[in-house]
């Protein structure tokens, strides 16, 4: 019997309606976005009329998810930066000289005295002025080693310990560096993402490539400079005691120092202590501000730990100054002119109100462990972004409209309601890109295309079968009916491979090639749910009410 359950007609027909539904808001693109800013800014805090009247154009009860243009579509940045991962070699290893230092004065009548040498930036070199106590002093320096603790480098320690002469040289091992690069890499990863995602841009890509470099796509960001000053900028932030100051770019800061040029005042140079006191990562906030002469400015608050080092530093240095370096240069150096134990304190120079905000976004967002070198960088053009779009649509019309007049003219009554099915095809497609927020790209839209021909294909099969049975005598009920039973099979099978190409795409591929796995993968759902389930309803209900004697199809 050609019957379908009322259950299963209004769960076909509930899943079209939602999928339309969830559609529709792209229909009305640029007012939708433009309500959904609006309310992204008025809950962070700009309750304003004009974000309230853009609020206002849209519906609240109307469903507001749109499906987000690629950066081929919208325009934008593109970035591919490589992270200098040896940098971290050298704050690393000059971090252990303090501890080697307290590791070994306790032992100073074996080892005598211990002074710290100049050497490569992978290695501390400590002279020792009792050459005859070097074997205790390499069997503290050793004890000082840590395990790694990551699978490629079990059962080896960080550091290897080594003596020439009364020269003991502490190194890092090559397993310690294999990890060290891992996690520069990964802190950087995430380093950028909350840049990024502090400026509020949208579905920005970021993914790691190969060992140590990072792709970054920004649709709608002006250019790819704007994009580097956001993410290119380290944003290493240390407080250090001041040890002289000078206009001597040589001057030799002597070991343990290190000299670095005045970011307001041009031939002016410092000599701090390369160690800090306190550093960036420290800090639990920071928001721009004006000083108390109404210049821009940033506010920052330590955490507590932070907070208690910066007390307790300048408890005891009141009257010494101590510098605010920002990646290797003096922000400010002012004298320490009472206890500060609040952990809190403000960064003041030269700003422009944008400068501040930005460096207070760096500064929350953290500091990048390592440098970048930018390899590529692109700027996108919204005009070629649209170009694409109105190509993109043009593309998709045209195979559509042939789609429907071939159906039509091949199928009759029966093309037609293949033809409805395409339609609500398209529109669930969009559905469902709106609803997992997918992005739309180029190769996205020539999915959509490949599928508006794809989707007719299940038709197409149905109807020939049909045709067949009919021409054995089999009345109109019984044809349709073993239509659709006898062609599931090649239906399914065919769809199923090209679902397995959709998702070995999806896994293997990136950026533009997965938004085009996404909608044809989305589109072969969408496309057999409608095949199967939409287009026998629309013809299970035209039988039941027009009980044809014979049909043509």
């Amino acid at each position: 019997m050609l019957q379908i359950d009322l259950w299963k007609r209004i769960t076909i027909l509930l899943t079209c309606v939602a999928g339309l539904w969830l559609a529709m808001p792209n229909l009305f693109y640029t007012t939708v976005e433009q309500h959904n800013d609006a309310v992204q800014a008025i809950e962070l805090g700009a309750d304003t009329p004009e974000n309230n009247a853009l609020r206002a154009q849209w519906p609240e009860w109307m469903p507001s998810g749109l499906v987000n243009l690629g950066l081929d579509l919208r325009g934008g940045a593109h970035l591919l930066a490589e992270v200098r991962v040896a940098d971290v070699y050298a704050n690393r290893m000059e971090s252990y000289w303090p501890e080697i230092r307290d590791a070994l004065r306790p032992e100073r009548e074996t080892i005598g005295t211990i002074r710290l040498q100049p050497s490569p930036s992978d290695e501390v070199h400590v002279r020792i002025s009792q050459p005859e106590g070097m074997p205790r002093a390499l069997e503290i320096v050793r004890g000082l080693a840590r395990p790694i603790q990551t699978i490629t480098g079990v059962g080896a320690n960080d550091i290897e310990v080594r003596a020439e002469g009364d020269l003991l040289i502490v190194t890092m091992s090559e397993a310690e560096k294999l990890a060290s690069d891992e996690r520069t890499v990964q802190q950087s990863l995430e380093i950028i993402r909350r840049r990024i995602d502090e400026v509020g841009t949208r579905e920005p890509t970021i993914q790691r490539q190969g060992s140590d470099r990072i792709l970054i796509q920004v649709p709608g960001i002006g250019s790819a400079a704007e994009l580097k000053d956001i993410i290119g900028t380290t944003a290493q932030l240390t407080f250090n005691p001041v040890v002289s100051r000078g206009s001597d770019a040589n001057a030799s800061p002597g070991l343990g120092n290190k000299l670095v040029p005045s970011l307001d005042e041009p031939g002016t140079y410092y000599t701090i202590e390369a160690a800090a006191v306190v550093t960036g990562e420290e800090l639990v906030d920071a928001q721009p501000a004006f000083d108390q002469n109404g210049r821009p400015a940033v506010n920052f608050r330590f955490n507590t730990t932070g907070a208690r080092k910066f007390g307790d530093y300048t408890a005891e240095n009141i009257g010494s100054p101590f510098a605010i370096v920002l990646d290797n240069e003096v922000v400010s150096a002012p004298t320490i002119q009472s206890h500060i134990p609040g952990g809190s304190g403000i960064i003041t120079g030269r700003f422009t109100v944008e400068e501040s905000t930005n460096l207070a976004i760096l500064l929350r967002a953290g500091a990048l462990p390592a440098g970048l070198d930018f390899l590529e960088e692109r700027t996108i053009g919204p005009e070629l972004g649209q170009d694409s779009i109105d190509a993109g649509k043009i593309a998709t019309i045209v195979a559509f409209l042939g789609v429907l007049v071939f159906m039509f003219l091949s199928y009759g009554m029966f093309g037609l309601f293949a033809n409805v099915a395409l339609i609500i095809n398209i529109g669930l497609i969009f559905g469902l890109l709106s609803m997992i927020g997918g992005t739309l790209t180029l190769p996205g839209i020539a999915g959509i295309v490949l599928t508006v021909g794809m989707a007719v294909d299940a038709n197409v099969l149905v109807f020939e079968r049909i045709r067949e049975e009919l021409k054995t005598s089999k009345g109109p009920a019984r044809a349709i009916e073993l239509g659709y039973e006898k062609a599931l099979s090649a239906i399914l099978d065919a769809n199923i491979t090209t679902f397995i190409t959709a998702v070995i795409l999806f896994a293997m591929g990136s950026g533009p090639v997965r938004g085009f796995a996404i909608t044809l993968g989305l589109g072969i759902l969408t496309s057999v749910f409608t095949a199967i389930f939409v287009t026998r309803l629309m013809i299970v209900i035209w039988f039941e009410r027009k009980r044809p004697k014979k049909i043509e199809v």
